[in-house]
């Protein structure tokens, strides 16, 4: 799909706050309000926009601690891979899980309360996959998070 910048401003307002009105987007990027819930439909319909969410404090809701945690496996078989998967999908503090290139097979983001939470996620891990080599790192300070996927007019 072809996006404009018409297309793109309405992206970066809806990335920043998904809340704002119909009327004060359009208004913000100098579009007709018809014009405008046309182009949000067609990026809704097209997947651009998946859907709106609201973005959470972490601390205040107590789950500060981040944990990376890589993993090697000698098994690529796609029994292992498909089991992986699914044990990785039942933890609801593996926030993001990807294959990696490189030294590491796989990369999982964790997000807990405390040590204690993230070794009860390990023990299951390992309990249900029987992983080997595992390191994690826990940061200790975020510098910069966002959701917003960068935009790059055409």
């Amino acid at each position: 799909m072809e996006l404009d910048p018409f297309d793109l401003k309405i992206l970066a307002h809806l990335q920043s706050d998904s809340s704002v009105t119909l009327t004060e987007l359009a208004d913000a990027i100098c579009l007709s309000r018809n014009a405008c819930w046309r182009r949000v439909q067609r990026l809704e319909a097209e997947g651009i926009i998946r859907k709106r969410v609201a973005l959470l404090d972490r601390d205040r809701l107590g789950r500060s601690g981040t944990v990376f945690v890589s993993i090697r496996t000698n098994d690529h078989s796609e029994e292992w891979t498909t089991k992986f998967i699914r044990a990785v999908g039942r933890v609801p503090q593996v926030v993001e899980a990807y294959r990696m290139s490189g030294d590491v097979d796989y990369l999982l983001k964790v997000i807990v309360a405390d040590i204690r939470e993230f070794d009860r996620v390990y023990q299951a891990l390992i309990h249900e996959i029987g992983l080997s080599d595992v390191n994690s790192s826990f940061a200790m300070e975020c510098l910069k998070e966002t959701t917003a996927v960068p935009l790059v007019c055409a």
